[in-house]
């Protein structure tokens, strides 16, 4: 078992109860839809049919939007593999400046490590012996860097 230092945060991608989470119930208007949770729109995305999109968007919680994501009869577009980070990170982003509350958190984190504590998911988690790529906890790292220069440019004063 692996303690937790100083100076990182660790959380789960899947907590409901959890602001950060893809999971958490914080509704936001992207693509010209409202989305129930990041989760809903990540996974709505891997397809280009409106139609599977929207079996996604509709889903009553987000583990079952996770689901469907995943599900091996639809077609997941080409060029997933390339596109997922910046869905994730256009999602996250949104959630954030659609929720100030959820902004505030993430910037409270400070310059805290954020990693997403997942044992079985080493490309968006740490992975068991936390060597994994952590990319959702460099994806709200980049997203708190992002508001961050945001609040720094509207505080600037004028020469």
């Amino acid at each position: 078992m692996f303690s937790e230092p100083d100076n990182e945060l660790y959380l789960s991608r899947s907590d409901v109860n959890e602001p950060l989470s893809s999971f958490s119930r914080h509704g936001f208007e992207l693509d010209d839809q409202f989305w129930p949770s990041v989760e809903h729109y990540f996974q709505g995305m891997k397809f280009e049919t409106p139609a599977d999109q929207e079996k996604v968007r509709l889903a009553d919680h987000p583990a079952k939007a996770r689901r469907l994501g995943r599900s091996r009869f639809r077609k997941i577009r080409r060029d997933w593999s390339k596109v997922r980070r910046v869905i994730m990170t256009r999602a996250v982003y949104t959630k954030c400046r659609t929720h100030p509350e959820i902004a505030e958190r993430l910037l409270a984190t400070g310059n805290t490590k954020l990693v997403e504590n997942n044992q079985y998911d080493y490309f968006w988690g740490c992975g068991r012996d936390r060597r994994g790529y952590n990319t959702y906890g460099k994806v709200l790292m980049d997203v708190r860097s992002k508001l961050r220069e945001e609040l720094w440019g509207r505080s600037k004063m004028p020469e």
